[in-house]
């Protein structure tokens, strides 16, 4: 499943034309999923586009914290994880992320999956942001054969 189909390529090529066409910043604020949220966040700026991180501030309350809710979504927060590795100085809403997120991660570890538990102890264990890629891309191909 590595290799997909060209015509499949190509509207996957043409999403994200469109998406940088009517502007990534504000098809980010349109979801409501951190999942979708985080990961668009971390991608973009992974290849170099400056992304507000205001996008998060739809998931936390009054006071910066983030929702309590979210702790039951362990694949959004991983990806708020992840996301938050990006962060630049001055960016308190991503050092909560961080700290949000690790706690939590940490406090579900021994009740995930298998799978799901490697995956998050290799994410805590090296960010994703200090890994080297050759390295990251094995263990990634190994996470994707398990879930396929």
């Amino acid at each position: 499943m590595l290799v997909i189909s060209p015509s499949k390529s190509l509207q996957k090529l043409e999403l994200i034309n469109t998406i940088q066409l009517l502007g990534y910043e504000e098809w980010i604020g349109e979801c409501s999923n951190l999942h979708a949220v985080a990961l668009s966040f971390q991608l973009l700026r992974q290849q170099g586009f400056y992304v507000s991180s205001d996008v998060f501030r739809k998931f936390t309350d009054d006071q910066g914290n983030y929702n309590r809710a979210l702790v039951n979504d362990m694949q959004g927060l991983l990806s708020l994880y992840e996301a938050a590795q990006f962060r630049v100085h001055d960016e308190e809403i991503l050092d909560e992320a961080v700290n949000f997120s690790t706690t939590h991660l940490k406090l579900m570890l021994p009740k995930l999956s298998n799978s799901l538990s490697i995956q998050v102890s290799n994410a805590l264990k090296y960010p994703i942001n200090k890994t080297i890629d050759r390295v990251a891309t094995r263990k990634y191909v190994s996470f994707y054969q398990e879930d396929k």
